[in-house]
C-alpha cells in the first residue's frame, strides 16, 4: 500500500510538473509555419492502455492528452480536438503526436508506435 501512494505521489507531482512545462511553452500554440486553426494532440506521461479498438485509443487519450485538450476534447491549454478528423487527415495527426510542433512537444520516443496510429485513427473520426 505504501508503494501504492508513493507513485500516486509521482503521477502527481508529474502531471503537475507537465501542464507547468506545457503552459510555459505555450503548449498547443502556432507557430508561424502552422494555420491558427490547426489542431494538435499531445501526451503527458507514459501510455497505459495497449493501443487497439476505438475503447484503448479513449483510454489512452485520457492517460495521456486529457490535462491539454480536456476530458470531452474541448481544449485547455492545447486546442480543441473535438473536430480534428474534420481538418487533418490520420496521417497528419500522426505526424502531429509523433513530432510535435507550434507548442507542442514531440512524443515519437514516448508512445509506441501503434499507440500512436491508435489515437492517431480515433482522432481522425473526430468530425
Amino acid at each position: 500500500m505504501n508503494q501504492v501512494r508513493h507513485w500516486r505521489k509521482k503521477i502527481l507531482a508529474l502531471g503537475g510538473l507537465t501542464l507547468l512545462a506545457c503552459g510555459l511553452a505555450a503548449c498547443g500554440g502556432n507557430s508561424a509555419s502552422e494555420p491558427a486553426d490547426h489542431e494538435q494532440a499531445t501526451t503527458t506521461a507514459a501510455p497505459t492502455a495497449q493501443a487497439g479498438a476505438g475503447a484503448d485509443a479513449e483510454a489512452l487519450y485520457k492517460s495521456n492528452c486529457l490535462s491539454c485538450h480536456g476530458g470531452n476534447l474541448e481544449g485547455k491549454i492545447g486546442p480543441s480536438l473535438a473536430k480534428v478528423g474534420g481538418k487533418l487527415d490520420e496521417a497528419k495527426i500522426a505526424a502531429k503526436i509523433n513530432n510535435g510542433g507550434g507548442g507542442m512537444p514531440a512524443f515519437k520516443s514516448t508512445l509506441k508506435e501503434q499507440d500512436v496510429q491508435a489515437l492517431a485513427a480515433w482522432l481522425s473520426s473526430k468530425k
